[in-house]
């Protein structure tokens, strides 16, 4: 196994799980604009850093 398995698996649980959150929240038919500005502000509470 590779040795950043672990942690890519874990950095890929807390995006499925902010994604989830964000369509939650702010259901479908949204711009997709608006849900990026969203995930980017899900990431930030989360501790995600994003470029």
């Amino acid at each position: 196994m590779h040795p950043n398995f672990k942690k890519a698996d874990a950095l890929s649980r807390e995006a499925i799980g902010a994604a989830i959150e964000v369509h939650r929240v702010m259901g479908p038919g949204l711009l997709e604009s608006i849900y990026e500005t969203c995930m980017l502000r899900e990431f930030e509470l989360r501790g995600i850093p994003v470029l």
